[in-house]
């Protein structure tokens, strides 16, 4: 490990100043769901040529570690946050052993993220064949070729069970794989953060007083 020590890079030079916007409690809505969809719609206003649906999804694996990921929000409404995934993957397999999940969003073009602790589950077989049958192909036919997360021999491997794979519905409709399918992410905690000046951020925190109303806290940042 000695040897590493010329490796090490400095990156103090990498900073910026934080004054797109503020959070004030009393101008945030009383409901965490409407505050994210007024962000969510905030950004879309703006076309970005970004995937603003991409969160971070945050799972314990077997040996209590954390893992993270990127995954893309599909669907969200006052029951959930849906997103879709092989249920043989890591996080399929982390979910299925501890439904305690986060959800992350980090928005760099308003300076803003957005903290969700919630518990999973698995949408119905209904809910998941509705979205597979929209997705296009090339993206059904990849949800049969990959075991997601599973050790593999080499690219060639993946390319012929593409080609196997189509030869195989060459004339037919793609049927959703039993192993694939939706989560629902049922929120317990909201976090909104908006960057200021002077790393001074804002940051509210929501937690449920009871099923149709929420504390809103604000936190140190």
């Amino acid at each position: 490990m000695q040897g590493n020590k010329g490796m090490s890079q400095n990156l103090h030079h990498y900073r910026k100043s934080y004054q797109k916007g503020a959070l004030r409690k009393q101008d945030a809505a009383a409901d965490p769901f409407d505050q994210f969809t007024l962000w969510f719609e905030a950004l879309k206003a703006l076309e970005l040529d970004i995937e603003i649906n991409a969160m971070h999804c945050t799972t314990l694996d077997a040996d209590g570690f954390p893992r993270t990921r990127v995954v893309l929000l599909k669907s969200f409404d006052r029951q959930g946050f849906q997103f879709f995934t092989n249920y043989n993957s890591q996080k399929g397999q982390d979910i299925a052993r501890h439904p305690k999940v986060s959800l992350s969003f980090f928005w760099p073009d308003i300076e803003r993220q957005v903290h969700i602790k919630g518990t999973a589950e698995r949408l119905t077989k209904e809910e998941s064949d509705a979205y597979f049958a929209v997705r296009p192909r090339g993206s059904q036919i990849g949800a049969h070729v990959s075991d997601q997360s599973s050790v593999i021999e080499s690219r060639d491997y993946l390319e012929q069970r593409l080609a196997d794979i189509e030869a195989l519905y060459q004339n037919s409709e793609i049927p959703r794989p039993d192993h694939w399918g939706g989560f629902r992410v049922i929120p317990e905690h909201y976090e909104f953060w908006q960057g200021r000046e002077n790393r001074l951020h804002d940051r509210l925190r929501y937690t449920p007083r009871t099923r149709a109303s929420w504390i809103i806290e604000r936190l140190a940042p």
